[in-house]
């Protein structure tokens, strides 16, 4: 393997990644429109792109990824895509019937310069988008930012497409989930339920990728927001974004374009982070927090004191997405864990700034990067070992390298199964990484005692 030959001496380099934590805009693109009912993505490029980044969902959800491509060819890249993209459109209304196709481009046809808006319209006058049908777009070059970009983008495109302003305010919040799982949206619909809150989340991939065996495939799950839920989002009191990057751009739009107010909040990983979340539902929406959740709470609120002799004083390295990393960095320095080696492959000096501050009172230096790669994460663990790894699929192999345990955190996780299933955001998600977290010590701690202190119990 090449990581063996990881040098622990650190080299800046400024125009080479080696193993970049992240992969390209379209991807997550694909990932948001896959939450909108009866929507086929279509990828605006090559074959290739549409290939790889149906395959990277597939792998990490276990689930059959559907979605379009205008398949380009040398001719499309020369003289622009429009018409592979106006018979696409046409071949996939009448072939697969969806109610939405949502474009977004990709490397090539950004480059080209293709008017994807313009293209939209021409198929509209030609009769190519049947009535009451829809084409919705998101710019998504992957060049720029990460796969939590390209989510960012085609969510903001879901409001600059569909949300109406109706003249008045209903009793109802809007939820954009962030990057996260469909059990983590799941989890966040619960937990505005026990509070009694009216919601509508967008999107929203639950039961999409994570449905039940029933022995027939639909190519349309059952779950997704509606188009009319995502018109009367321009009409609710307020939204509750979850994650700056891959939300803010949205609730924004929507602040922007039908006056609805938006509180932009961190991933509700953790104990503060949930309690924060919580308290702005209440505090939108006046109502009281039941005893269901205050339960909840308690529960993890006990498994930390519990565990808390475990868990103190012991180094994690981080890799993964800016949303994900700032709540799950706040939530271990809370349990009085040292995250003191951390990258993200999106760019963005605020994530530095924020980590940074986050962790001023951790007993250790701290490394962070934005834009960064595995590469320098594994050589920092070179120069500083830690105890325990957190992150995808991919840091595998530095835990292997470095005989180091790994906690599988993020996207893509293609080696395991369970993260469509268990959320791990809110307190019952607290919970579950609290546990695998801890197996994942005492597991190495067995596995390292001496016959004498080969304890029964903890």
């Amino acid at each position: 393997m090449l990581l063996r030959h990881t040098p622990k001496e650190i080299t800046e380099r400024t125009a080479l990644n080696i193993n970049p934590a992240k992969t390209c805009q379209p991807i997550g693109a694909m990932y948001a429109a896959l939450g909108i009912h009866n929507c086929l993505p279509h990828s605006h490029g090559s074959q290739g792109c549409y290939a790889y980044h149906r395959s990277a969902l597939t792998r990490h959800f276990k689930e059959p990824v559907m979605a379009g491509t205008s398949a380009f060819t040398e001719g499309a890249s020369v003289f622009g895509g429009q018409a592979n993209l106006l018979q696409a459109i046409n071949n996939i209304f009448t072939i697969y019937e969806p109610e939405v196709i949502a474009v977004h481009t990709t490397c090539l046809s950004e480059t080209i310069g293709d008017d994807i808006p313009q293209i939209i319209a021409k198929a509209r006058d030609e009769g190519k988008i049947p009535p009451g049908r829809y084409v919705i777009h998101a710019n998504t070059p992957s060049y720029v930012g990460s796969h939590v970009t390209g989510f960012a983008n085609m969510v903001k495109g879901m409001v600059d497409y569909f949300a109406t302003a109706n003249g008045h305010k209903e009793n109802r919040i809007n939820l954009i989930p962030g990057y996260v799982e469909p059990s983590d949206m799941e989890e966040i619909k619960r937990l505005a339920g026990e509070l009694g809150v009216s919601t509508i989340m967008f999107p929203d991939t639950s039961n999409v990728l994570n449905g039940p065996q029933t022995g027939k495939y639909h190519m349309y799950p059952t779950g997704g927001v509606t188009v009319a839920d995502l018109i009367l989002a321009g009409s609710s009191q307020g939204t509750v974004a979850l994650g700056p990057l891959a939300s803010g751009p949205a609730a924004r739009a929507l602040d922007t374009k039908c006056k609805v107010p938006c509180e932009i909040l961190n991933l509700p990983i953790g104990l503060m982070a949930t309690d924060t979340f919580i308290d702005t539902l209440r505090r939108i929406a006046g109502v009281t927090v039941p005893d269901s959740l205050n339960i909840e709470r308690g529960r993890l609120l006990d498994v930390i004191t519990d565990m808390h002799q475990y868990f103190f004083g012991r180094k994690v390295a981080l890799a993964g997405d800016p949303d994900q990393l700032i709540s799950l960095t706040e939530f271990l320095v809370s349990i009085d864990m040292w995250p003191i080696h951390i990258v993200t492959g999106t760019p963005g000096k605020k994530f530095e700034a924020r980590i940074k501050e986050i962790t001023k009172d951790v007993p250790h230096p701290v490394n962070v990067k934005a834009a960064g790669d595995m590469f320098l994460l594994h050589q920092w663990i070179k120069n500083d070992p830690v105890d325990l790894l957190m992150g995808n699929t991919y840091m595998k192999y530095i835990a292997r390298d470095e005989d180091i345990p790994l906690v599988r955190f993020g996207f893509p996780i293609l080696d395991r199964v369970g993260h469509s299933y268990f959320p791990t955001v809110g307190y019952r998600g607290g919970l579950r990484l609290l546990e695998k977290i801890l197996d994942a010590l005492l597991d190495r701690q067995d596995r390292d005692a001496l016959e004498e202190s080969f304890e029964l119990v903890m």
